[in-house]
């Protein structure tokens, strides 16, 4: 949790209120590269942590998620887990970063979205 402490003390002290960025889920599985993985990663967690329409993008090389396998039972990187528990959204569905061989998350993160015992936890906020 220390990072979590730390990316919340950096926006406060910085008086960034939101920060925008991207969470990696890796495409190699079990020795095969695919984007199945991330295919079920981005079903599973867009149904409940997908932003309003008005904040979403569009990846310029989009995983094709539509063309995948998107029922394994696997879990979110914890990464990215991790960043949900902070109040964190999906800005859209996964781009593909074929340098890095990974399906990239676009992400939103707001200091007022940070649930209230993270803040008091982090913050000192009572």
């Amino acid at each position: 949790m220390a990072l979590w402490g730390a990316l919340a003390e950096f926006m406060k002290r910085n008086q960034l209120d939101t920060m925008i960025g991207c969470a990696s889920i890796p495409m190699l599985h079990n020795g095969v590269i695919s984007g199945d993985v991330a295919a079920s990663v981005w079903r599973q967690l867009s149904a409940t942590y997908l932003a309003t329409i008005e904040l979403r993008v569009t990846p310029r090389l989009p995983l094709p998620v539509e063309q995948l396998n998107d029922t394994l039972n696997v879990e979110a990187p914890a990464l990215i887990r991790g960043y949900l528990r902070l109040g964190a959204k999906l800005l859209g569905a996964p781009a593909w970063d074929p340098d890095f061989n990974t399906a990239d998350l676009p992400m939103l993160m707001r200091i007022d979205d940070l649930p209230a015992r993270y803040r008091r936890h982090f913050l000192g906020e009572r």
